[in-house]
């Protein structure tokens, strides 16, 4: 219950504030942000951009339908969709804790790289056909010209919200069943050092597992401690923090099976492969 409704609110809460922004910051204001300069500073703005918004996967989702709906390109504004969650300074201080400065700094790169390369191999595959008809605001009529800015933006945060709410809801509560009753020792069992596939598995399992990054760390960190390879717990991370379930479920309103198939597979990838790094160099 408390996680719905921290969600709940994060949801209201940015939409409006999105809906807020949209309003002050006309379409074409929004979109130079991802559009500034050639292709390839546009991808490392919405990457920038990403990592410097601290909100969770699911928290990023409105965020991102904000950019789509306001014209931004594609493949910058997946950059910013799987940075967002992965190098947010939150996780990166709370890894510096679990992992070192030296570790810390090779998560960050290769997430960096990692967000860069999903925008762009995302574009070329021309993918943005695959996404569905979104708004965050919708148009305005004469009616919603006068009104305050703020009654607007709270009827563009509810619309955004109520067709969402039950995948909220299925998320929040198959996340929470498994986070319950399925025990860490399980989880440790098949992903020691000895275990070179834990990596792979671990990745997948972070999918379903879904868990606030400030209550993920200190978990990896009791996981090590039981004996759980480094290259898994990361993997374990970057699958729950960058592709959570409910953040799935939530995608599955903006993209389209295609797209969302995509977007789980870049996830799993970009885990199982930083992890493998992490277990043969470090």
């Amino acid at each position: 219950m408390v996680l719905f409704l921290e969600l709940t609110a994060l949801f209201i809460v940015i939409s409006f504030l999105v809906s807020l922004l949209q309003q002050v910051v006309t379409e074409e204001k929004i979109k130079s942000i991802l559009q500034r300069g050639n292709k390839a500073k546009s991808y490392i703005s919405g990457t920038l951009l990403g990592a410097l918004t601290p909100f969770c996967s699911c928290s990023t989702i409105p965020i991102l339908a904000g950019l789509l709906s306001s014209g931004a390109p594609f493949g910058p504004s997946i950059s910013f969709l799987i940075a967002s969650p992965l190098l947010n300074p939150v996780i990166v201080i709370l890894l510096w804790k679990l992992l070192g400065i030296k570790l810390t700094v090779f998560y960050v790169i290769a997430m960096f790289i990692f967000a860069l390369l999903a925008g762009v191999t995302f574009n070329a595959l021309n993918l943005e056909g695959y996404l569905r008809s979104v708004r965050i605001r919708s148009s305005q009529n004469e009616e919603s010209q006068n009104n305050p800015k703020w009654v607007i933006a709270l009827k563009d945060a509810w619309n955004f919200f109520y067709p969402i709410l039950p995948y909220l809801v299925i998320g929040v509560l198959i996340g929470a069943i498994i986070h319950d009753f399925i025990p860490a020792e399980f989880i440790t069992s098949i992903s020691g050092d000895e275990h070179p596939f834990a990596i792979p598995v671990a990745a997948m399992i972070g999918i379903p597992m879904y868990i606030r990054v400030e209550t993920m760390i200190p978990i990896s960190e009791a996981l090590v401690s039981k004996g759980m390879s480094m290259g898994a717990v990361i993997a374990l991370i970057i699958g729950g923090a960058g592709a959570s379930l409910p953040e799935v479920l939530l995608l599955n309103k903006l993209f389209k099976p295609r797209l969302l198939a995509a977007f789980i597979i870049a996830i799993l990838l970009g885990a199982t492969v930083t992890g493998y790094i992490l277990y043969f160099i470090f």
